[in-house]
């Protein structure tokens, strides 16, 4: 069964509805809003943008595109698309989000193992970078692509069965205001020994912080409903890899320009996975 399109958007203007006239979204108010030939919609207004080009660069997401499509990161992708499709055993129709889509890898999974159950499907990727949901909408052009900040999202309220938010930047009022009751947020952060080994070679001390809290989400009949631990371990990788690796995640700007030059020297060298799934979900009761 072929993903769907989306048929209600917001404006990020005044919150009106937009209606889709041909390659054009636009609201009763006129604010008019184009289909980039990729197939995405630029719903980011200047006045919100607090740089040029927000978000991960050109730079930063071919990086994570090369790197995710060699399947290092298999593992968490499997993880994912496991635990959404257990979410997702009863629907026939289904909405998600992928909120800070990245490049789309991690959506583009989970839509391939939910269509196998003969779902009718809407998924969407959002993220602030431009490049980024370009990528997503390369790697899968039936994907629904918007250019949009996670603190304002431009979808209707209650519109989505599960807002999924892989090692991005998570906005629960939002999240909560776009699902639907009994919908269920999924996330993933890393965990205390992901990376231990690049980043013991980057930085003079190496901090094993546990994953992103979420108590601020666990209010208002909202609780975590499933919690699960993925670790691995990868295969060797190259020195290019590394590059990759070191691009696509915040260390490059973190580390000392001495802890970069260490981390140029890798080569031929495993890396250990450690990432924490968690389903927060509405009306759940144990």
């Amino acid at each position: 069964m072929p993903l769907l399109s989306l048929t209600q958007l917001l404006c990020p203007i005044d919150q009106k509805e937009l209606r889709q006239d041909g390659n054009t979204w636009r609201c009763q108010n006129k604010h008019c809003f184009d289909v980039a030939k990729q197939g995405y919609v630029n719903l980011l207004p200047v006045q919100n943008k607090k740089s040029l080009d927000p978000g991960d660069s050109k730079e930063m997401i071919a990086a994570r595109r090369d790197f995710l499509n060699s399947g290092v990161y298999q593992p968490i992708a499997v993880a994912l698309a496991k635990t959404l499709a257990g979410l997702c055993k009863e629907h026939e129709q289904l909405s998600i989000l992928d909120a800070g889509c990245g490049e789309g890898y991690y959506l583009n999974a989970v839509c391939e193992q939910l269509l196998l159950n003969d779902v009718e499907l809407t998924a969407t990727g959002l993220d602030i970078s431009k490049w980024a949901v370009r990528s997503c909408k390369i790697r899968n052009p039936k994907l629904n692509g918007l250019v949009a900040s996670n603190r304002q999202i431009p979808l209707p309220d209650h519109s989505q069965d599960i807002v999924l938010c892989t090692f991005g930047f998570p906005v629960f009022e939002e999240f909560k205001r776009i699902l639907k009751p009994g919908g269920h947020i999924v996330m993933a952060d890393p965990g205390p020994e992901h990376l231990i080994e690049l980043r013991s070679q980057i930085y003079e001390t190496v901090r094993r912080n546990p994953p992103a809290d979420i108590n601020a989400a666990l209010i208002d009949d909202w609780q975590l409903s499933d919690s699960i631990n993925v670790q691995f371990t990868t295969p060797p990788l190259s020195a290019e890899q590394f590059e990759q690796l070191l691009v696509m995640t915040p260390h490059l700007y973190r580390a000392s320009r001495e802890g970069r030059e260490r981390a140029a020297k890798l080569q031929n060298m495993p890396v250990s996975g450690d990432v924490l799934i968690r389903v927060i979900s509405h009306g759940y009761q144990a």
